[in-house]
């Protein structure tokens, strides 16, 4: 079980760092994290320049939002000079995102980079290797902060169409979340391609909160509204967990064997139940 401290991850907004506009908009937006990128979103010359605008964007801006990197891939030649820029930016900077994540050894390669930190660490688990080891992965080092599940790629390599639907990718879903909860991190759906806040939008948000994510990455400043009220619980669910714990402590201190609300016996399972809804407001999973 982890012990970093714990945010919202509801929204997290995705921006190019190469596109000091768009970063700059989503630094100001109201997205529980912004994710300024170095890799997919950045073309190979401007690689460098990313790297740089990202530094002095985070060296200089006053933001209240939460702000991670999401790093080249390892086997890059980018790779250790963002690990260096990142480190260098101390607390200014939550976590850094491991893009392809195979391995327990590369996490463990990434914290060892940050050792005079507190950065955190994410991985983006995206490849066929990345879903056979993210038991492994996700209790690879205490600064993991989250699994991310990321389509494209692992699509592409699977084969499998892009018209696949969040159904069709179910059993990935529940790899990627069930070792998240083991390690008592978040799990975080990746994104929805298209940068519309639409009826297919909003589909793939509402699967993945009634699953069980935390949150979604979205690429739209204008994606975020929906996102953050699919992911926040509503009033009326705040108010039966708050019940249901209340309730259940009754119990325990008549000593009763079992609890009960509204003729609906109660154990442990529900009250565990309860304590998540309750995380999903205040940021601990």
């Amino acid at each position: 079980m982890r012990t970093r401290p714990q945010i919202r991850r509801r929204t997290v907004l995705v921006a190019p760092a190469s596109d000091e506009r768009k970063a700059t908009k989503a630094l100001a937006s109201t997205a529980d994290e912004v994710v300024l990128d170095l890799e997919d979103a950045v073309a190979p010359p401007a690689k460098h320049d990313a790297r740089v605008t990202m530094h002095r964007m985070l060296s200089t801006l006053s933001t209240d939002r939460t702000v991670s990197v999401r790093i080249n891939g390892l086997a890059t030649n980018w790779a250790h000079d963002d690990l260096d820029a990142c480190a260098s930016l101390g607390s200014r900077l939550r976590s850094i995102i491991v893009p392809k994540a195979e391995t327990a050894e590369q996490l463990e390669e990434v914290s060892a980079s940050l050792a005079a930190t507190d950065i955190g660490v994410q991985a983006l688990i995206e490849t066929p290797a990345g879903i056979e080891n993210v038991t492994r992965i996700a209790r690879s080092t205490p600064r993991l902060e989250a699994l991310i599940l990321g389509y494209a790629d692992l699509g592409a390599t699977l084969g499998r169409s892009e018209r696949a639907g969040p159904a069709m990718w179910l059993s990935h879903q529940d790899i990627v979340l069930t070792a998240a909860r083991v390690a008592g991190i978040h799990a975080i759906d990746g994104p929805y391609l298209g940068i519309s806040d639409d009826p297919l939008f909003r589909q793939w948000a509402q699967w993945s909160s009634d699953i069980g994510f935390d949150g979604k990455w979205v690429i739209h400043p204008n994606q975020i509204g929906s996102a953050e009220t699919i992911f926040t619980p509503s009033a009326d669910a705040v108010a039966h967990a708050h019940s249901v714990l209340r309730a259940m402590a009754e119990a325990e201190a008549r000593g009763a064997g079992a609890a009960q609300l509204d003729g609906r016996m109660l154990d442990e399972a529900i009250a565990v139940s309860a304590r998540r809804v309750l995380t999903r407001i205040g940021g601990t999973p």
